[in-house]
């Protein structure tokens, strides 16, 4: 499936089937290269992304999660919103057991936010 990245394409993500189902790990993923736009300003906003999950039965294939991840680049969206999204679409494909997502967006007009939802209990 093409890509498109004037929309959030959350049918981009696909699992893979985890091999130690009931031994507990916890998966850290991290980019500084996210982007959206501000739904105001037009302008791009940039973020560093950080999810942690406990996997139960699936864990996220990367490549799909970059191209949607990127699909993002273009849309434009509310900071709590991004967060709230990614979260429940991993939370739809992959029924974790946690799941933590973080945005740290940069300073812009000298404010900086940081969104979060969810948390990780350590095994």
């Amino acid at each position: 499936m093409k890509p498109v990245f004037d929309k959030i394409s959350p049918e981009l993500l696909s699992r893979i089937e985890y091999e130690y189902q009931g031994k507990d790990i916890i998966i850290e993923i991290e980019t500084k290269e996210f982007t959206c736009v501000c739904p105001w300003s037009k302008l791009p906003d940039f973020a560093t992304l950080r999810i942690k999950y406990i996997p139960k039965k699936y864990c996220v294939e990367l490549k799909s999660l970059k191209y949607y991840l990127q699909s993002f680049r273009n849309v434009g969206i509310v900071h709590e919103s991004v967060v709230n999204k990614i979260y429940e679409d991993l939370i739809k494909l992959l029924s974790p057991k946690q799941l933590y997502v973080e945005l740290e967006f940069n300073i812009r007009g000298g404010i900086k936010t940081t969104v979060t939802r969810g948390k990780i209990n350590q095994c």
